[in-house]
């Protein structure tokens, strides 16, 4: 038998035999007759494809054959449809960019293309791995490019509010100091309390400008100003502002029970309180700041959006929501204090050393802090968090000291430059004649008609102190009533000026 039909030796010669050529006869359909090496013939098919057509009667229609390999006749062959096209004789599609495989169980060629979400990357083929913390996926997620840094710029809408009220209040501060100064001696200025007037008007001028730095880009000296000078300022406007209405209290309690007036009400003591209590802010502040050097930090969880896209990092001082409430807690307290000596005072008469002014601001700042913390607290999870937390901060900030501002200085400028023939010395009586006399109208409880025997004496204010009145001894026994206030000493149109003890 021959092998392949040609090219095989003679069997049993027992010596080779040289074939004649090649030849394959044909068979009864007119192909030719082949085997292969192993003496098999070689397969042949005839491929049909069922095709429904409009012209002819629906059937099968040869497209091809398979002959050792496939001969198809293409523009024979009907698709689904009326696709043109050559369908995708696989089981899946390769996957995208920013895609990985999850393969199908127990099919090799199969699988499913799952995108990398969220901060995920695609790591190769299979495998999608989430970026670092300060870094975020490109936009075809095939890598990790750093997250875009941002901060409270000045141009910001955010910001524009705060700058205008910090530079109008500043401005305003510096003209009412520039008209104290200029009319330092006249009487209105020194009812109002000289010292602690300024000392007031330094602390409402530092709560302006602390603005400026929390807006200002952060840094190790920016990051410290803040906290040095983000409570000091309210702490040195509330502790005059506190010093101011407990003198006030005291000595409208003193004048109840004694002639004699109350221990440190003199500039000196007022002045000596109102730095005691500012320094406690100062030395916890000074401490904080040597146990926890200021640095700046970016923070990338506060903006970290489900949209990596629109995630950002915050550049911002080291300083936490909690750790600047305990920042602004003892001005706060003082605060607090501050009113409810405003309130013990609320009887006090309209004319005496503002007792009325100081309760109505400290009112007002009250409720100035109320709306603020809402509003600082209900943001902490906003992704605008840094900009609304920080407009509302220096907005009650500014709002509160234009209230000191406006409630205590204001009618005085107006009277000093609008109205200085306001801006005289009255009559003065000493604090024993005045508390004694008062006492008495506390008893009695039908009016007086004799006048008081023995008018008060003033000499000449002295530069360097406050009263100068000297009261001659009363001759008469029986107390005549008096409606003026016990403490008066030196009235103006505006207020009262407590005179210092007579001197001997």
């Amino acid at each position: 038998m021959l092998a392949g039909g040609c090219g095989a030796g003679v069997r049993g010669t027992g010596r080779a035999a040289s074939s004649p050529p090649c030849s394959h006869p044909a068979g009864s359909a007119g192909t030719p007759v082949m085997f292969n090496e192993n003496g098999d013939a070689p397969g042949r098919y005839d491929i049909f494809q069922y095709q429904l057509t409009n012209t002819t009667v629906p059937g099968y229609k040869a497209i091809g054959q398979w002959t050792e390999y496939l001969r198809l006749n293409i523009e024979e062959m009907q698709w689904s449809g009326g696709q043109q096209d050559i369908p995708s004789s696989v089981c899946s599609l390769p996957c995208g960019p920013g895609e990985r495989k999850k393969m199908v169980k127990g099919v090799p060629c199969c699988w499913h293309c799952e995108l990398c979400d969220g901060y995920q990357y695609q790591l190769d083929e299979f495998t999608c791995e989430t970026c670092p913390f300060d870094m975020r996926p490109s936009p075809n997620r095939t890598a990790c490019r750093p997250t875009p840094i941002v901060k409270l710029e000045w141009s910001s809408p955010w910001a524009v509010l705060p700058v205008c009220l910090a530079m109008a209040g500043i401005l305003s501060t510096t003209f009412v100091v520039v008209t104290f100064v200029r009319h330092n001696n006249t009487p209105i200025v020194r009812a109002s309390g000289r010292e602690l007037s300024y000392v007031l008007l330094t602390g409402i001028f530092l709560i302006y400008t602390i603005t400026f730095l929390m807006i200002a880009e952060p840094g190790v000296v920016v990051c410290a100003a803040r906290r040095l000078f983000l409570g000091l300022g309210m702490a040195l406007s509330y502790s005059a502002l506190l010093t101011k209405t407990n003198r006030i209290y005291r000595i409208f309690e003193q004048g109840k029970k004694a002639v004699t007036p109350p221990r440190f009400i003199s500039p000196t003591s007022q002045l000596a309180i109102t730095f005691s209590l500012s320094a406690v802010q100062l030395v916890g502040t000074l401490a904080w700041l040597g146990a926890l050097p200021p640095h700046s930090v970016i923070d990338y969880e506060e903006q970290r959006v489900p949209n990596p896209e629109a995630a950002r990092g915050v550049l911002k001082c080291d300083m936490s929501d909690l750790s600047l409430i305990c920042c602004l807690g003892y001005s706060l307290l003082l605060m607090v204090t501050c009113t409810v000596y405003a309130i013990k005072a609320r009887g006090v008469p309209e004319t005496f050393n503002e007792a009325k002014p100081i309760g109505f601001t400290m009112y007002t700042t009250c409720i100035v802090w109320l709306a603020f913390v809402p509003i600082f607290f209900g943001t902490a999870q906003s992704a605008e968090k840094i900009y609304i937390q920080t407009t509302t901060l220096t907005v009650s900030m500014s709002l509160s000291a234009s209230v000191s501002l406006g409630m205590l200085y204001v009618p005085k400028v107006y009277v000093i430059i609008f109205h200085p023939e306001q801006n005289v010395a009255k009559r003065k009586r000493s604090f024993k004649a005045a508390a004694t006399a008062v006492s008495a109208s506390t008893r009695l409880s039908q009016k007086g008609s004799e006048h008081q025997n023995g008018a008060d004496f003033c000499l000449p204010p002295h530069p360097h102190q406050v009263d100068s009145c000297l009261s001659p001894p009363h001759t008469h026994s029986k107390p005549v009533p008096y409606t003026s206030p016990p403490w008066a000493g030196e009235r103006t149109q505006e207020s009262w000026l407590l005179p210092a003890p007579p001197p001997l």
